[in-house]
């Protein structure tokens, strides 16, 4: 089921996925290390779970691993407003 044409889809969570690594490595270099851990982990599996789907056995099966994909979506979002509404309950120092 794989096709190799150009995909928004594919290359738009290939980019997230590097901007995640970005930000990740600016909140652990904030010692942020649990947070960066889990924005890392999600946000990063979002673009392997939509490049896995490329690979389906069958529609069914395109269908579910891109859900599994918008549930690490999900995650991620989480992740990011968390970090967003606490980030000023931790001073740059700690």
């Amino acid at each position: 089921m794989r096709n190799d044409k150009e995909n928004i889809i594919v290359n738009k969570t290939f980019d997230f996925a590097l901007n995640i690594i970005e930000f990740s490595e600016d909140l652990y270099n904030a010692n942020r290390f649990p947070l960066a851990n889990q924005i890392f982990k999600s946000g990063t599996s979002i673009g392997a779970d939509v490049r896995e789907a490329q690979n389906a056995e069958s529609k069914a099966d395109f269908i579910h691993k891109l859900k599994i994909a918008a549930k690490k979506a999900d995650e991620t979002e989480y992740w990011l407003l968390l970090y967003l509404k606490s980030s000023h309950l931790i001073s740059p120092n700690d």
